[in-house]
């Protein structure tokens, strides 16, 4: 019993200080400008077979201007489909695999110049076969050999 709560104690402390953000700490020159993912109508809107998705990319400028940009490269796919939210979250935790096989659409990856006012757009062409369902859009930020990412849910409707 000790040595659970021992446990459960270290992951906590894990989690707290790892952190799974696109943020930066802040150094005496400032901060770097960083890209998260994505509009809301982004992933709020329902697509159907044959349609580019459109991903958003929100970027905070940092506050030296000056500073070179660090090299970034930003990358986003679909997976699915799922026949419900909860399917597609089981399968996230890799406890389940698409009844009808996965597919995946992907962006070319999109790597930014950090000039003032660029909005990065990552475009996801959807297959005109794609079947319809639940999709997991999966993001991420790749800077400085290190990646961070994310995912959201998307619905693509059968063809109309």
């Amino acid at each position: 019993m000790k040595t659970c709560r021992l446990v459960a104690v270290a992951c906590l402390a894990l989690l707290v200080t790892s952190g799974c953000g696109s943020e930066r700490f802040t150094t005496a020159a400032g901060t770097p400008t960083t890209y998260t993912c994505c509009d809301g109508e982004d992933v709020d809107t329902v697509y159907q077979p044959g349609q580019d998705m459109t991903v958003n990319w929100i970027v905070r400028p940092g506050t030296d201007p000056a500073a070179k940009p660090a090299q970034v490269e930003l990358t986003a796919r679909l997976t699915g489909p799922y026949g419900d939210f909860s399917e597609l979250k089981s399968a996230a935790g890799g406890t389940v695999r698409p009844a009808s096989g996965e597919v995946t659409f992907e962006a070319r990856p999109v790597r930014p110049s950090g000039a003032a006012g660029e909005r990065p757009v990552s475009v996801i062409p959807i297959a005109e076969d794609a079947p319809p369902g639940y999709y997991n859009l999966i993001f991420a930020v790749h800077e400085d050999g290190g990646v961070v990412g994310g995912a959201s849910v998307v619905r693509v409707a059968p063809k109309a």
